[in-house]
């Protein structure tokens, strides 16, 4: 199959597909006579695997950690359990940073009633040297 085949099939944008195979993450394909790349099912099942990867926000390098280990069914899967933890870890960051983040701006929309440019407590807050105090305020 072509390029654009694989593309509709996986739901990966051929530009994306072609960035994965230059740095290393799918082999590069056979090329028939006319030098389009050809693919198969094995292409398939591989990018389909690299989206989910990335649908969980899995970088790059972890991904290729996860194809590589992948070739030995008989290993121990604890290289992955940790890489699984690590990126649960992260989300779990982001997650936190988000809803303080959201507080924070939850505290100054509801900072100011006026209407006036010139007396609005949310700009006032904003131009302060530090906005610390706006995460410290109780919600």
């Amino acid at each position: 199959m072509k390029i654009n085949q694989l593309s509709k099939l996986t739901n990966v944008l051929s530009k994306t597909i072609r960035y994965y195979e230059e740095i290393g993450l799918l082999p590069k394909p056979s090329r028939n006579s006319n030098g389009y790349r050809e693919y198969n099912l094995a292409d398939v099942d591989n990018l389909i695997f690299i989206r989910r990867c990335r649908e969980l926000q899995i970088p790059l390098e972890q991904i290729k950690v996860l194809i590589a280990v992948q070739s030995d069914k008989t290993s121990s899967c604890l290289e992955v359990d940790l890489l699984i933890d690590q990126q649960l870890k992260k989300v779990r960051r982001t997650i936190s940073e988000l809803t303080l983040l959201e507080k924070t701006l939850h505290t100054l929309s509801t900072s100011c009633s006026n209407n006036i440019i010139g007396e609005c407590e949310i700009l006032k807050k904003l131009n302060k040297e530090s906005t610390e105090h706006l995460s410290e305020t109780p919600y």
